[in-house]
């Protein structure tokens, strides 16, 4: 019995270094769109393209083979916005404690743990980013956005409008808050119809709705620079991403029965992993693809990650420091772009081996302000 407890620790361990390392794949994916001027986002004219477009981009960031090698991936960093969400169905089953669902103390409960964190960096933020902005004569928060990010969500909306002239990345914050307030009615159809039925018909929801965002609607991924007729909106509400979020609660559940996808070895898990990532990572270059991509990047690059960081754990013991890293990933979420915006545009400008200085100053940066906002 104390054996399986222990094991269970230690993935959870795992989960957690997961969380951080999504974070910081979003600082440096965000740093590297920023400090390029937006050279490269996915396009939806092929895997050929694109990768033409990659190597464009890459001169960027120097001549050297390393350094374009490295920046491969951080183009890609967006893609753990989807390994987020899938955590996220995943914590809120586990946050049950095998207990039955009392809504109210339960989106009470984590609607707090949601807000108070944004409060605490908005209302420590919002001053600071005044002063420095007419300090350097620089972007300042106009009053109504920092009214509106004051008070969130009194201004809810799901593309998190009034929050985006603080901070792109905030747009995330209404999503997760939204699958907060449908998690209960999730849970209530996961009891009655059972996992099979509930993600099935969460997946088909998923796939038409993207479709008609993609072909009716005229838009497209958050992901993606292009003109459309609504642009990123309809790929915003929770809708869009709902079959993510619900395999997150079945793969929890089946965890806490002993089964399924966290109890796979490694070796079935990346032979199930690459292939599955892979063809999300080519879907993201289509237009139909749109449809499918998200969805299979957040199964590839989920299991691909337990897989590395299982391993991590388990080789190095680092269970306590993924832990009390990973209990710090919302708000280094939270904060990461104002260190990135700020210090790129105010101290690196250009200067490429700036630039490359400044990346673990960012990294290491954004970890102690979110400790000190969750202290």
């Amino acid at each position: 019995m104390s054996d399986s407890k222990e094991i269970r620790v230690q993935r959870l361990a795992w989960l957690e270094g997961i969380r951080i390392f999504a974070a910081v794949m979003l600082l440096l994916y965000h740093s590297q769109l920023l400090f390029t001027h937006y050279s490269y986002t996915p396009q939806p004219t092929g895997l050929w393209s694109n990768g033409q477009q990659i190597l464009s981009a890459a001169h960027h960031l120097g001549s050297g083979f390393f350094a374009q090698l490295a920046s491969v991936p951080v183009w890609f960093g967006f893609q753990f916005v989807d390994v987020f969400v899938l955590i996220s169905g995943f914590s809120l089953v586990l946050s049950l404690k095998g207990k039955p669902l009392e809504i109210k103390p339960f989106l009470n409960r984590r609607s707090l743990r949601i807000l108070l964190p944004f409060w605490t960096v908005a209302w420590l933020a919002y001053p600071v980013l005044w002063a420095i902005g007419k300090i350097t004569n620089s972007y300042a928060p106009d009053a109504w956005h920092t009214f509106g990010g004051l008070t969130f969500p009194l201004l809810f909306d799901y593309s998190g409008g009034v929050l985006l002239p603080t901070s792109g990345p905030w747009w995330f914050v209404p999503l997760i808050l939204s699958f907060t307030l449908v998690f209960p009615l999730l849970w209530h159809f996961l009891q009655r119809w059972g996992a099979r039925n509930v993600l099935i018909i969460s997946l088909l929801v998923t796939l038409i709705y993207r479709a008609f965002a993609v072909y009716v609607f005229g838009g497209h991924p958050t992901y993606v620079v292009l003109n459309t007729p609504s642009d990123w909106q309809p790929f915003l509400p929770f809708i869009a991403k709902l079959s993510t979020f619900v395999l997150g609660m079945v793969v929890a559940q089946s965890y806490l029965q002993g089964k399924g996808a966290i109890y796979w070895k490694s070796s079935k898990s990346l032979l199930i992993g690459i292939p599955i990532y892979s063809l999300g990572f080519i879907c993201q270059f289509y237009q139909l693809g749109w449809i499918f991509a998200d969805f299979l990047i957040a199964i590839g690059l989920t299991l691909c990650c337990m897989v590395i960081f299982r391993a991590i754990s388990e080789t190095f013991r680092l269970q306590s420091i993924m832990v009390w890293l990973g209990v710090h990933s919302y708000s280094y979420f939270l904060i990461h772009n104002f260190v990135v915006d700020r210090t790129l545009n105010l101290v690196v400008h250009d200067q490429l081996a700036l630039y490359y200085q400044s990346i673990p100053i960012m990294a290491i940066g954004t970890l102690f302000l979110a400790i000190l906002a969750d202290s």
